[in-house]
C-alpha cells in the first residue's frame, strides 16, 4: 500500500475484512516485502513529489516495469497513466498502464458524484464515489474497459494493472478488491 498521501487507511480497511495483511510503503526497502502495490486516491501532484523525494519513485517504477501487480484508485489512476493531462510540469507517472488521463475530469470538488456501474465480470451494479475524478481520456489496444460512465472508461485493466478513477474503498463493497486479489 503506498502510504504517502491519500486514502490508503481506507484500502487497508478493505483488505483487512478480507483477510489481506498489507505493508505501509514509505521508503523503498518497503518494497521487498510486496508482491503488488495499491496506489491510492490522493492529491496526484503531492504523491509525485512524496515518491520523488523518498526515493521511491524509480523502486516503484522498477517493479512495475518488472510485472509487479498494481491497482491503482483516482489519484493512483493518475499515477500508473502513460500521460497526465492538467498536471503540473514536474509531476511524474509511472507509465506502467497505456492510458492518457486528464486530471479532475469531471470538474472540481462541488461536481464530485456517486453511481452505480455496470462492471464486466459482476453480477450486480457497483456503486460508485467519483471524488475531483480523472478522465481516461484515451487507451490503447492492450487495454481492457471494464466499466463506463457515459463514454468514458472509469475501470480498465491491463495484464496485471489495475485502475479506477472512482474510490472503490469508499463504496463499502469490495469485489473489486477482491478481484485484485485474485490475480496475485
Amino acid at each position: 500500500m503506498l502510504a504517502l498521501q491519500g486514502a490508503f487507511a481506507a484500502h487497508q480497511q478493505v483488505f483487512g475484512r478480507l483477510g489481506v495483511d498489507t505493508v505501509a510503503v514509505r521508503r523503498p526497502q518497503h518494497l521487498d516485502a510486496c508482491d503488488a502495490l495499491v496506489i491510492p486516491g490522493g492529491e496526484s501532484t503531492t504523491m509525485s513529489k512524496l515518491a520523488v523525494s523518498s526515493g521511491l519513485f524509480d523502486a516503484i517504477a522498477e517493479r512495475l516495469g518488472g510485472g509487479m501487480a498494481a491497482f491503482g484508485t483516482c489519484a493512483g489512476a493518475i499515477m500508473l497513466a502513460n500521460h497526465v493531462t492538467d498536471g503540473r510540469a514536474d509531476q511524474r507517472s509511472f507509465g506502467a498502464l497505456d492510458i492518457d488521463v486528464r486530471r479532475n475530469g469531471y470538474g472540481r470538488q462541488i461536481d464530485s458524484f456517486e453511481i452505480d456501474l455496470e462492471v464486466t465480470g459482476l453480477d450486480e451494479p457497483f456503486h460508485a464515489v467519483f471524488i475531483r475524478a480523472p478522465i481516461i481520456a484515451q487507451s490503447g489496444a492492450g487495454v481492457s474497459s471494464l466499466a463506463f460512465v457515459d463514454d468514458n472508461p472509469v475501470f480498465v485493466r491491463q495484464g496485471a494493472i489495475m485502475a479506477t478513477t472512482f474510490h472503490p474503498e469508499l463504496s463499502g463493497d469490495d469485489r473489486l478488491h477482491r478481484l485484485f486479489v485474485s490475480t496475485l
